[in-house]
């Protein structure tokens, strides 16, 4: 009986045994499917694809060769060789479907400068800011019956031009909800807002200076700034990738502050700026000893 009772527990031993490590084996075999990260995948495929939205001067496309070039575009060429991985250019994108392309993996950055948001903070990540761009309220010229306030556009009398997905209609739906909407699909080209305002299909629309004055370089007398002396936002403009990739930010960032510092970036801009002082370039992070 004894010897029978023994027998029992050293079975049963063995069973707990065995349980445990199958346990232990199944948690090893799910916990060691390894994850390859975004900055695995580049350095060891040597290239980083690009996905990039036409927004000239940051991203152009030459209509006979199909190149992209731009602010965004010449500035990730340079990282890319700097890393010594090849840049590529492997898909067109529009406003409102870039982050599904990076979910995805169809690329691996939006390589045409993005303007952050909280929206899109909650999908994915930027680099460091590579310049700002302020946003002023354009009108068609000569239309002073709007008022100034940002808040006081909040009517619907009033009527915004945005495309979907774009800065314009974030900041439409967050600050002027009351507002009518002229929407447009998210592939079309900016300057379309523009020529809703200036053909009176809309009362206003949100901008940056560089696309309006390139749209008024085509189009003279047709637009003003409604408020010159106070920009209603201020972007930093930025890369975007996959949401939670943080080495690859890391690399992109350590090379970015590389590129400005060295005064590579502000040669970028200066190449693709229209008029001076319209992109605003990012502080170097330091003092040089015995200035103001």
């Amino acid at each position: 009986m004894q010897n029978s009772y023994k027998s029992s527990l050293f079975y049963l031993f063995l069973l707990l045994v065995s349980a445990s490590l199958t346990s232990c084996g199944q948690a090893t075999s799910a916990h060691g499917a390894h994850h390859e990260s975004l900055y695995d995948r580049v350095m060891k495929a040597g290239k980083i694809r690009c996905g990039y939205f036409i927004y000239p001067p940051y991203s152009i496309k030459d209509p006979n060769t199909g190149k992209i070039s731009g602010v965004g575009t010449d500035a990730i060429q340079l990282v890319g060789n700097k890393l010594g991985v090849t840049v590529e250019m492997v898909e067109e994108v529009g406003w409102g479907n870039m982050v599904e392309g990076l979910q995805t993996n169809r690329y691996d950055i939006i390589a045409s400068p993005v303007w952050t948001n909280a929206n899109r903070a909650r999908v994915a990540g930027f680099s460091k800011p590579l310049f700002y761009s302020p946003l002023f309220t354009y009108i068609k010229k000569g239309n002073h019956r709007l008022p100034k306030q940002l808040d006081k556009l909040n009517s619907p009398s009033i009527t915004i031009a945005t495309i979907d997905g774009e800065t314009a209609q974030v900041i439409a739906e967050s600050e002027v909800p009351k507002a009518k909407k002229l929407s447009m699909p998210q592939m079309t080209d900016c300057s379309q807002m523009l020529l809703n305002v200036a053909t009176g299909k809309a009362d206003l629309t949100f901008a940056e200076p560089t696309l309006a004055l390139l749209y008024m370089k085509n189009n003279p007398n047709s637009l003003e700034i409604l408020d010159p002396s106070h920009p209603i936002r201020m972007f930093p403009n930025c890369w975007m990738f996959k949401r939670g990739e943080y080495e690859f930010k890391s690399m992109i960032d350590t090379v970015l502050d590389e590129i400005i510092n060295s005064g590579a970036m502000d040669r970028i801009i200066a190449k693709y700026e229209i008029a001076p002082n319209l992109v605003y370039r990012v502080a170097k992070p330091y003092k040089q000893p015995g200035t103001l």
